[in-house]
């Protein structure tokens, strides 16, 4: 039989709801295999629609219905129609009616984790993006908002702890050993957001007052005997609380606030209004069980998720296609709320070098789509890089170009205009075009248009007019929409820098200033000039990332060893850096395979030498001054008919040469950096491992005996998981008894705990040792292995896949059909974690053509499955097609 082909939705169609629910009552009785859900819809007629016709349409599925009833009467048969996935019903009253249904679901058996299920005997929901029609029928879709009031049953030994969203306003017992609890939500949400959690679980609590003072009940519900490693969550909450309050005057809006956190979860974490869930390892951490990337996730994501009670909350997004209006902004707002917590340059860095090495690949290839997509088959496949990061960089050049005052002065009104409603993209931009009177319409652009812009950048200097002259283009990548893109507005931030290292004064005699110091380039071809200079200075361009382009600069070696030692932008320091490794990386690449010997390398190592010997530089950020780019970054830049293979053995050269060169002054860095005091997060503590790890991975490139020694004395002497796992994660590389050793301690002494020993998993599926291949193979088969779990899942096998381009990317093509398998097997009960799984296939194409065509053989083998999810087939066919 052959599948029938999915339905495309378009932006274009969007037409609003032909009815409105005012209010939804739940009555929910809570029964591992048999859960019972009441529900009560006060609905009416969309005024703004075209006319409801009688006709209402529910979405709903993977239940039972037990019984309808319109205004209290049960419904006869010919009035209503039951298909797979909706419920049509005729004939309905012209005004407001109350329907009632009563349906039946088994949380037990519910592996896609969407809906109701049950993680670790805690009954849990996923309701984004249409999770909800899982657990009742409903219009589920983003511009129904209704206030809930919802009350919970469950047997009192079993779920001691009922919560779902907004306030608690009674709660009893019953007989049979059961219990109650009944909440109401006063503020209007679409159905997404709705969330319950019942069983029996630990808590901490504390307390918050607001700024316009307030009390708000906080509490974090966590696994019992789990508590302490809930205190850092907390503690990132109040502080998130205040700083939005001071950055963005928003104030929270319930009596209580609570965090849950369990073991099977799809995501990372779920805004829901007043219930956040979250996977709990975003929430549980300590200083011998958590690393600082751990810690400091859990800062950002708890921050993120209690930033979107305003911007996804309490204004939500239309239909799916606004979805950055929510994520993008919220991703902007927690990665500012990092900056000011820790450094503002080191999270810089961090959030480009995660959308150079996410979003940039997802725009070079057949997954690439505008920050608002103009159609989609499974929304669940549009949570992606480009909706979350390039999104986020949207809102910071808008912010860049209208500047920082007229940034906030849109917010507010935007906060103001649309509270309690589904906005729009265009609603949200024209709040910032009021408040500056800036035309936005060519701005908007960004949206609608994907690929990422080629930013071509050459410069002459004219002596005898004592005048710089900088000239941009701009181009796009060829592709399939490469005809229909055109020119976009970016906002360039610039600096031109003297012999002496300092900045110079900037005299614009051609161009258009955006405001001091960013050049506003709008056109295909563009033209600045510069003047008042009376010697040529070294232009450092594109300062902080003020635009998501692909740089094209032609500099010298000793221009950006110059820029690295001395630009006063700390970002383009390191963008120097960046930029002269890979220059260094991509001419060893080229020499292996041509076949010859390159001896690239010293004039880099010498630079950023340089630069980390300068004392004044915070650690955090010599760390990442020192951080080669990745095997995977030269794979990107490295353009076609790419060999995983010598990537990775040009990696290994560069790795060895700069520890060879430095050696010296790495092993004393090593020295200086060593703890002296107990462990704490905070990040100047943080900054100093990061520097110290980085280096201790430098000095084991060299692959001498007292190399190895030091990592595994590193790794036995450690006295917090940053320093272990790093350690563990170096010693993975090496076939030697101290790693062997390293390993079976590590499992021996973490094996009863489920998050940690992720980080044993994810260590042997990134080795790069030949047998490592079937280690992860036999892993699958390891009892505390367990593919129904998402976390164990992306610990081995999504390791392995998006960080091992040794294994993975085998000449025989085995990674490919390995990871073939476990799609398929996945796609059977959770295709959301499926079809993540198949992504880091994405940019396969550009692969050497014996692995290309090996690759494809894998994606054409998951395109021929007789049964295979929605999200997985929209991927591999976009794939294939590209």
């Amino acid at each position: 039989m052959t599948t029938p082909a999915p339905r495309t939705i378009a932006l274009k169609d969007y037409t609003p709801s032909a009815y409105l629910i005012e209010t939804v009552q739940l009555d929910i009785v809570l029964h591992n295999q048999e859960t019972r859900v009441r529900s009560k819809l006060r609905l009416k007629p969309n005024r703004q629609a075209n006319g409801a016709g009688g006709l209402l349409v529910l979405d709903g599925s993977n239940f039972d219905l037990e019984s309808l009833s319109l205004n209290g009467r049960k419904l006869k048969v010919d009035s209503y129609s039951v298909e797979d996935d909706k419920l049509r019903l005729h004939n309905l009253p012209v005004g407001a009616f109350e329907l009632e249904t009563v349906t039946r679901i088994n949380p037990s058996v519910n592996k896609a984790l969407q809906g109701l299920y049950q993680s670790k005997g805690v009954y849990c929901t996923q309701c984004e993006a249409e999770g909800f029609r899982r657990i009742t029928y409903m219009l589920d879709r983003p511009d129904v908002l209704a206030r809930y009031t919802v009350r919970l049953e469950a047997d009192v030994r079993e779920a001691p702890v009922l919560l779902a969203n907004g306030n608690l306003q009674e709660r009893g017992t019953l007989p049979g050993g059961r219990h109650y609890a009944i909440w109401d939500d006063p503020h209007p949400k679409p159905c997404y957001l709705f969330a319950l959690v019942a069983g029996d679980l630990g808590s901490i609590a504390s307390e918050f007052t607001t700024m316009s003072g307030r009390k708000v009940d906080l509490r974090i519900y966590v696994e019992h005997g789990k508590e302490p490693r809930a205190a850092w969550a907390m503690d990132s909450l109040k502080r998130a609380m205040v700083w939005d309050e001071k950055r963005f005057g928003r104030e929270y809006d319930l009596e209580q606030f609570n965090i849950v956190a369990v073991s099977d979860f799809n995501m990372g974490a779920m805004e829901n209004k007043g219930l956040n869930i979250f996977n709990d390892r975003l929430v549980l951490a300590s200083g011998d069980t958590a690393t600082d990337a751990q810690f400091e996730a859990i800062e950002s994501v708890v921050a993120h998720e209690y930033f979107h009670n305003w911007t996804g909350n309490r204004i939500t997004c239309r239909d799916w296609f606004q979805l950055c209006l929510k994520e993008g902004l919220t991703v902007y707002r927690d990665q500012e709320f990092s900056a000011d917590e820790r450094s503002r340059t080191v999270q810089r860095i961090a959030d480009v070098r995660l959308l150079k090495a996410t979003q940039f690949p997802e725009d070079a290839g057949p997954l690439a789509h505008p920050v608002r997509p103009e159609s989609y088959i499974e929304i669940n496949n549009f949570y992606t890089a480009t909706v979350y990061e390039k999104g986020a960089e949207l809102i910071r050049m808008l912010e860049t170009l209208i500047g920082p005052q007229c940034f906030r002065a849109g917010m507010d009104l935007y906060f103001d205009r649309y509270d309690g409603t589904a906005a729009t993209i265009e609603e949200f931009l024209s709040c910032f075009a009021e408040v500056s009177g800036y035309d936005l319409s060519h701005f908007q652009k960004w949206y609608s248009q994907s690929g990422t812009p080629e930013l071509g950048c050459r410069v002459t200097y004219d002596k005898a007019a004592k005048a710089l002259d900088v000239s941009f283009t701009q181009s796009f990548a060829p592709g399939p929409a490469a005809a229909a893109r055109r020119p976009l507005p970016i906002p360039v931030r610039i600096g031109l820098v003297g012999a002496d290292g300092g900045d110079l004064p900037i005299s614009l005699a051609q161009g258009e200033l955006a405001s001091a110091g960013v050049l506003l380039v709008k056109k295909g071809h563009q033209r600045f000039r510069f003047t008042g200079l009376s010697k040529r200075p070294v232009l450092s361009v594109l300062r902080g990332f003020s635009a998501p382009v692909r740089l094209a600069l032609d500099t010298t070696d000793a221009e950006l060893s110059f820029l690295t030692a001395h630009d006063s932008d700390l970002f383009n320091r390191w963008q120097s850096a960046q930029a002269y490794g890979m220059r260094t990386l991509l001419q060893i690449y080229g020499s292996l395979k041509e076949g010859r010997r390159s001896t690239r390398g010293a004039g880099f190592a010498k630079g950023i030498g340089v630069a980390i010997g300068n004392a004044k530089l915070e650690p955090a950020y010599r760390a990442e001054l020192l951080r080669l780019p990745s095997i995977t970054d030269l794979m990107r830049e490295a353009g076609d008919d790419v060999d995983p293979a010598l990537a990775a053995r040009a990696h290994e050269q560069l790795s060895r040469r700069v520890a060879t060169i430095l050696g010296a002054e790495l092993e004393a860095l090593y020295r200086s950096m060593r703890a002296t005091g107990p462990y704490s997060p905070d990040a100047d503590s943080a900054g100093r491992r990061a520097l110290r790890n980085v280096v201790l991975g430098l000095l084991t490139a060299r692959g001498g005996e007292k190399d190895l020694k030091r990592v595994a004395d590193h790794y036995f002497s450690a006295t917090n998981m940053t320093d272990q796992a790093c350690a563990l994660s170096l010693l993975a590389h090496v076939d030697a008894e101290r790693a062997t050793q390293a390993f079976e301690h590590f499992l021996e002494r973490w094996q009863g705990d489920d998050l940690v020993i992720d980080i044993w998993f994810a260590a042997k599926a990134q080795s790069k040792l030949p047998q490592a291949f079937d280690e992860v193979r036999a892993l699958l088969d390891h009892p505390l292995f367990k593919t129904g779990t998402p976390n164990k899942v992306r610990a081995l096998i999504g390791t392995f896949a998006t960080a091992n381009p040794r294994n993975f990317h085998r000449a025989d093509g085995a990674g490919y059909e390995f990871l073939a398998e476990q799609v398929l097997a996945i796609d059977q009960f959770n295709p959301q974690v499926a079809s993540r799984l198949v992504s880091s296939l994405r940019s396969w194409r550009t692969l050497e053509p014996g692995r290309r065509a090996l690759a494809r053989k894998a994606l054409s083998r998951i395109a021929k499955a007789a049964s295979l999810s929605r999200d997985v087939r929209e991927i591999v066919s976009k794939m294939l097609e590209f």
